[in-house]
């Protein structure tokens, strides 16, 4: 029986076919048209450069070797249930520039309308016999064709293997997740990456933060929490904790043990003198009353009163609100604690008794944060 349906290579295809070949380059395979043959079946000729009747031209989906004949070629075509109203008698792959590289005659069929009431989807395949397969490949855009069921199997079964093979090579790894700290050394990992900085200020805690690095924090137990230290005077590293050292450049904490903490007086007068992080004692006042001349007994008449030393300074303003010991108004003296009498001598205490002014209180342990 004399073979009907065939396809054959063009002679403007086999050329290109053979030019592809011996410069060692691709022929792009790129479309595939169908048409009616004018309401008759068509032969094939090398000869063509058009189909007889061509209806629709659109992108290949898939071009490739057919697995049971190295030397076919299998293009396909899916035409979507939009497209139709036409018979489909012949068949014509294009190359990038429009050349017509191969025709082919098919079994009549037509392809409904979704207008006449009928719709489908319709795969068409040709085949082709070439000398070179190396030479022929297809050039697809994936925005504008159709994809086949047998390839959509096949391209999830590929993921999936793919996927599998990630997996496996993941959950495999000591450090699956490099971009992620580990929560056994996360600390020392920030650390190490030189990202202190960033953290605190991420948590609202870095240079000019609510409670920067270097603050002294009353806290209420004798252990301190992880991440602070005691404000116990002790040295510490800058390389083991940078933040802090830009607080305390002299690398040591200050020691607040028992201690109050007083506003600097930065240049007000009212606590001359003082350095940032100096200490001062306690005012200190004697319990012992002196003469006018600062002894301890004197057989003339003259002020006597006590003695003092630490004080920040000294007035002759009377609070307003001072009583005497029989709870009475003070008249107008000029001169704080002193009087005018008529001393008596009746003993002399010979050693110094003082006494420190502290306000009421409550003891904290000052912490600071080490970073």
């Amino acid at each position: 029986m004399t073979q009907k349906y065939y396809a054959i290579v063009t002679n403007l295809g086999a050329a290109k076919i053979a030019n592809a070949a011996a410069l060692g380059t691709k022929l792009n395979i790129t479309q595939m048209a169908v048409g009616d043959g004018n309401g008759s079946l068509p032969t094939p000729s090398a000869t063509q450069t058009a189909l007889v009747n061509e209806n629709r031209r659109a992108a290949i989906n898939a071009l490739s070797v057919d697995p049971a004949n190295a030397s076919q070629i299998v293009a396909e075509q899916i035409i979507p249930e939009t497209d139709g109203g036409f018979w489909i008698r012949e068949m014509g792959l294009f190359s990038e520039d429009g050349t017509l590289i191969a025709v082919c005659n098919t079994p009549e069929t037509y392809k409904p309308a979704l207008q006449e009431g009928s719709g489908r989807t319709q795969t068409v395949r040709m085949i082709l016999i070439v000398n070179s397969t190396d030479a022929i490949t297809l050039k697809i855009d994936p925005s504008v064709v159709l994809a086949t069921r047998k390839y959509v199997d096949e391209a999830i079964l590929t993921v999936r293997q793919y996927a599998e093979e990630l997996m496996t090579e993941h959950n495999g790894a000591a450090n699956p997740h490099k971009q992620y700290l580990q929560i056994a050394n996360a600390l020392k990992e920030i650390k190490d990456a030189g990202k202190i900085a960033d953290v605190l200020t991420n948590l609202g805690l870095g240079a000019g933060s609510a409670l920067p690095v270097g603050v002294p924090l009353p806290w209420s137990l004798a252990s301190v929490p992880e991440g602070w230290l005691k404000c116990n005077g002790a040295s510490f590293s800058a390389t083991t904790y940078p933040v802090l050292a830009k607080a305390y450049p002299s690398l040591k904490l200050p020691d607040l043990r028992g201690e109050f903490i007083r506003g600097w007086d930065d240049g007000r007068a009212a606590d001359n003198a003082r350095a940032l992080l100096s200490a001062q004692a306690a005012t200190s006042i004697r319990t012992a009353a002196l003469d006018y001349y600062g002894a301890d007994a004197t057989t003339t008449n003259g002020t006597i009163g006590t003695s003092f030393s630490q004080a920040d300074s000294v007035t002759s303003s009377q609070p307003g609100d001072a009583k005497s010991p029989a709870n009475g108004a003070l008249g107008a003296i000029l001169n704080d604690n002193s009087m005018y009498a008529e001393q008596k001598q009746g003993g002399v205490i010979t050693s110094s008794q003082w006494i420190s002014v502290r306000p009421r209180n409550v003891a904290f342990n000052y912490i600071v944060r080490a970073a």
